[in-house]
C-alpha cells in the first residue's frame, strides 16, 4: 500500500491553521476596505496620487458639486440598504430557524426508530461480522451535525451581506477617483465574503470530525455517516436563502424597471423610483446571502460525500487518519491558493482603464486553476498512500495515487471550462449577446426567442464537460473520484465567492451613485464595473451548477451504497416510475419559483404606479417616493412564497422513500439531476445574456451598440423586456435549481437507514 508522507499530526496542524489564515486574510481585506472613510475628509498623503492610474483629484471638485453632500448622501442610502437587507434576513432566518428545529427533530425520530432507538451496539452496515455503534448514536450525532450545518450556512450568507453592504457606498465613493480603485474596493469586499466563508466551512466540518471521534473511535463507518446531517443543514438553509432572497430580488428589479424605465423613461436606480431600495437591498440577500449559502452547501455536500465512501474504503477500514481527510487538505490548499490568486488581482497588477476589469477577472480564475493543480499534485503526493481500495458498490477497487490527483484536477479544469463557455454566452464583448442585442431592432419577441436560443445552446459544452469529468473521475476511482472531482471544481471556491461578489456590490454602488445625484462619469464607471461584474455572477453560476451536478451524483452513489442497492435497473417499473417523476420535478419547481416573482412582482408594479399617479411633485423630484411600502412588499411576497418550493424540495424524498422504497426514490434522483442540471443552466445563461444585451445597448460603446440606442429607443426598450424576463430565470430558478438536484440526494442520504429498514410501504401492501 505504502506509507503516507504526511504525518497525521501534520495534517492536525495543516487543516486549522490554513483556515485560520482565511480566515486572517478576509478580515486584513476587510480592514484595508474600512480605509475608505464614509465622510469628507480628504487623503492629505503624499502618495495619494499616481496609484491606479489616476490622480487622486475627486470629479466632484472639478464639476462644482458639494462633496461634503455627495458622502453625506452616500452614507444615508448606504444606511438604509443595510437596514433593510438586515431586517430582511431576520425576518426570513426566524421562519428558516422554526423549520431547522422542526426538521432535527423529525432526523432524530427517523433515524432512532430504525433498530427502535436502541442502545445498544448493532452489526456494522458493510462488514456484519463487526459491532458498531447504536442507530440511536448516528441519529443524535446526524441531527447535531444537521443544526451545525444550518447555522453555517446561515452566518455565511449574513456575514456576506454585512460586508457588502458595508463596501457597496465606498465603491461608488472610490469611483470619483478612478475606476481601478473602485475595482479593488469591490474585489476586496467580495473577497472578505470568499475567503470566511471557505475557511469556516472547514474549520466547523474539522473541529466537527474531531468532536465525534472522540465518541465514534475505531467506528469510522459510522463518524462520517453522522457527518452528512452538515452537507444536508447547510443545502436546506442555502435553499430557502437563494428562493427566499431571489423572489425578494427579482420582485423589486422587474417592478422598478417595468414602471421606471419602459413606462416613466427614468434612469435605472433614479431616486424617484419608489422600489430603488428594494431592488438594491434583494442585491444584496439574493445574489449575495443566497450564493454564499448555495456554495457553502455544495462545498459541505461533497466532503460529507467524499468522506462517506472513504470511511468504507481502505482509509476508513485501516484508519488512515490522513489520507481519510484527505477532501479537507485539499480544501485547505485551496484557501491558500486563492490568497495568492486575490494579491494577483488587488496588489501585482493595476487596473487603469475599464477594458481592463473583465480580463483581470478573468484571469483570477485562470491563475487560481494552474496553482491549484501544483498544489493538488503536491497534496495527492503527500496525502496518500501510493495504492489503496475504493468502495465501489460492494466490491474493493484499486486505485493509485496519481489517478486520484487526477479526479480532483478533471474537476478543477471542467470548473474552468464551464467559466468560460458561460463567460462567452453571456459577455457582451461576444457575438452570441450582440446578436440578441442586434434582435432587439424587431422588437421583445424576436429577442426573446433569440435569448431562449441561446440559453438552449450554451447547455452543449458544460454537459459534455461534466460527462468527461464523471467518466474519467468514474473509471479511476469510482464515486469517491467523482466526489473530489466536485472538490476539484469547488477547490478555488475563495477566488470564485470573491468574483461572484464583486458583482451585485458594483450593481450596489452605480445604484448609489445614480440616487446619489453623482455625475455621469462616476455612473459610466460603476456601470463598467457593474457589466463585468454581470458576467462573473454568471460564471459563478455555472461553477455551482456545475459542481451541483458532480456533488448530487457522488451523493447519489454514497445512497445506493447505503441503501444496499447493488444496481440500478431502469427497465424495472419501480425504478422507471421514479426517474420520469424525478425529471418532471425541475419543472414543477421552476413554475413555483418563476410564478412567485410574477405574482410578487405584479403587487411592486401596482404600487410603484400608484405612488407615481397620487404623490404630487414625485416625477419633479420635488416629494420623496415611500421605500417602506415597497420593501414590505418584497419581503412580505417573498417569505410567504418561498415555502412551498421548499416544502416540493425536502419532502419529495421522504414521501417516495417511505412510500416507494429505495428503488424508486433512486430513480426520482436521478431524474432530477439529468434534467435540473440542463434547466438550471440555460435559465441563468438566457438571464444573463439579456441582461448584458440590455447593457451593451446603454453603454454604446461600439459602433453596432449606438445604432441600436440610445436608452429610451424602442429597441432599448425591447432589450428591457427580455432583461426583466431573464431576471427570475437567472437570479431565481435557475440558481435555486442547483440546491434542489443536491439537497434531494444528501437528503436521501442522510435517511437512507430509515428507508432500506421501513420503506416501501406502498409496495409491501400490494
Amino acid at each position: 500500500m505504502g506509507a503516507v508522507i504526511l504525518p497525521d499530526l501534520g495534517t492536525e496542524i495543516l487543516i486549522p491553521v490554513c483556515a485560520v489564515i482565511g480566515i486572517a486574510f478576509a478580515l486584513f481585506q476587510w480592514l484595508l476596505v474600512s480605509k475608505v472613510k464614509l465622510s469628507a475628509v480628504r487623503d492629505a498623503s503624499p502618495n495619494a496620487a499616481g496609484k491606479n492610474g489616476y490622480n487622486d483629484y475627486l470629479i466632484e471638485e472639478e464639476e462644482g458639486i458639494n462633496d461634503h453632500n455627495v458622502v453625506a448622501k452616500c452614507a444615508e442610502i448606504q444606511n438604509a440598504i443595510s437596514e433593510g437587507a438586515t431586517s430582511f434576513l431576520f425576518t426570513e432566518y426566524k421562519y428558516v430557524g422554526i423549520f431547522m428545529v422542526a426538521f432535527a427533530v423529525l432526523i432524530f425520530l427517523f433515524l432512532g426508530s430504525v433498530e427502535g432507538f436502541s442502545t445498544s451496539h448493532q452489526p456494522c452496515t458493510y462488514d456484519k461480522t463487526k459491532l458498531c455503534k447504536p442507530a440511536l448514536a448516528t441519529a443524535i450525532f446526524s441531527t447535531i451535525s444537521f443544526l451545525l450545518g444550518g447555522v453555517t450556512s446561515l452566518i455565511s450568507g449574513f456575514l456576506g451581506m454585512k460586508i457588502a453592504t458595508y463596501a457597496n457606498a465606498r465603491t461608488t465613493l472610490e469611483a470619483r477617483k478612478g475606476v481601478g480603485k473602485a475595482f479593488i474596493t469591490a474585489f476586496r469586499s467580495g473577497a472578505v465574503m470568499g475567503f470566511l466563508l471557505a475557511a469556516n466551512g472547514l474549520l466547523v466540518l474539522y473541529i466537527a470530525i474531531n468532536l465525534f471521534k472522540i465518541y465514534y473511535g475505531e467506528d469510522w463507518g459510522g463518524l462520517f455517516e453522522a457527518i452528512t446531517g452538515y452537507g444536508l443543514g447547510g443545502s436546506s438553509m442555502a435553499l430557502f436563502g437563494r428562493v427566499g432572497g431571489g423572489i425578494y430580488t427579482k420582485a423589486a428589479d422587474v417592478g422598478a424597471d417595468l414602471v421606471g424605465k419602459v413606462e416613466r423613461n427614468i434612469p435605472e436606480d433614479d431616486p424617484r423610483n419608489p422600489a430603488v431600495i428594494a431592488d438594491n437591498v434583494g442585491d444584496n440577500v439574493g445574489d449575495i446571502a443566497g450564493m454564499g449559502s448555495d456554495l457553502f452547501g455544495s462545498y459541505a455536500e461533497s466532503s460529507c460525500a467524499a468522506l462517506v465512501v472513504a470511511s468504507i474504503s481502505s482509509f476508513g477500514l485501516n484508519h488512515e487518519f490522513t489520507a481519510m481527510l484527505y477532501p479537507l487538505i485539499v480544501s485547505s490548499v485551496g484557501i491558500l491558493v486563492c490568497l495568492i490568486t486575490t494579491l494577483f488581482a488587488t496588489d501585482f497588477f493595476e487596473i487603469k482603464a475599464v477594458k481592463e476589469i473583465e480580463p483581470a477577472l478573468k484571469k483570477q480564475l485562470v491563475i487560481s486553476t494552474v496553482l491549484m493543480t501544483v498544489g493538488v499534485a503536491v497534496v495527492s503526493f503527500i496525502a496518500l498512500p501510493t495504492s489503496f481500495t475504493i468502495f465501489n458498490f460492494g466490491v474493493q477497487k484499486d486505485v493509485k495515487s496519481w489517478q486520484l490527483f487526477l479526479c480532483v484536477a478533471v474537476g478543477l479544469w471542467a470548473g474552468l471550462i464551464i467559466g468560460f463557455v458561460t463567460e462567452y454566452y453571456t459577455s457582451n464583448a461576444y457575438s452570441p449577446v450582440q446578436d440578441v442585442a442586434d434582435s432587439c431592432r424587431t422588437g421583445a419577441a424576436t429577442n426573446v426567442i433569440f435569448g431562449l436560443a441561446l440559453g438552449y445552446k450554451s447547455v452543449i459544452i458544460p454537459i459534455f464537460a461534466i460527462a468527461i469529468s464523471i467518466f474519467v473521475s468514474f473509471t479511476f476511482a469510482a464515486m469517491y473520484g467523482i466526489a473530489v472531482a466536485a472538490l476539484g471544481m469547488l477547490s478555488t471556491i475563495a477566488t470564485g465567492l470573491a468574483i461572484d461578489a464583486y458583482g451585485p456590490i458594483s450593481d450596489n454602488a452605480g445604484g448609489i451613485a445614480e440616487m446619489a445625484g453623482m455625475s455621469h462619469r462616476i455612473r459610466e464607471r460603476t456601470d463598467a464595473l457593474d457589466a463585468a461584474g454581470n458576467t462573473t455572477a454568471a460564471i459563478g453560476k455555472g461553477f455551482a451548477i456545475g459542481s451541483a451536478a458532480l456533488v448530487s451524483l457522488a451523493l447519489f452513489g454514497a445512497f445506493v451504497s447505503r441503501a444496499s442497492i447493488t444496481t440500478v435497473d431502469v427497465l424495472t417499473p419501480k425504478v422507471f416510475i421514479g426517474l420520469i417523476v424525478g425529471a418532471m420535478l425541475p419543472y414543477w419547481f421552476s413554475a413555483m419559483t418563476m410564478k412567485s416573482v410574477g405574482s410578487a412582482a405584479l403587487k411592486m408594479v401596482e404600487e410603484v404606479r400608484r405612488q407615481f399617479n397620487t404623490i404630487p411633485g414625485l416625477m419633479e423630484g420635488t416629494a420623496k417616493p415611500d421605500y417602506a411600502t415597497c420593501v414590505k412588499i418584497s419581503t412580505d411576497a417573498s417569505i410567504k412564497e418561498m415555502i412551498p418550493p421548499g416544502a416540493l424540495v425536502m419532502l419529495t424524498p421522504l414521501i417516495v422513500g417511505i412510500l416507494f422504497g429505495v428503488e424508486t426514490l433512486s430513480g426520482v434522483l436521478a431524474g432530477s439531476l439529468v434534467s435540473g442540471v440542463q434547466i438550471a443552466i440555460s435559465a441563468s445563461n438566457t438571464g444573463g445574456a439579456w441582461d448584458n444585451a440590455k447593457k451593451y445597448i446603454e453603454a454604446g460603446a461600439s459602433e453596432h451598440a449606438r445604432t441600436l440606442g440610445p436608452k429610451g429607443s424602442d429597441c432599448h426598450k425591447a432589450a428591457v423586456i427580455g432583461d426583466t424576463i431573464g431576471d427570475p430565470l437567472k437570479d431565481t430558478s435557475g440558481p435555486s435549481l442547483n440546491i434542489l438536484i443536491k439537497l434531494m440526494a444528501v437528503e436521501s442520504l442522510v435517511f437512507a437507514p430509515f428507508f432500506a429498514t421501513h420503506g416501501g410501504l406502498l409496495f409491501k401492501i400490494f
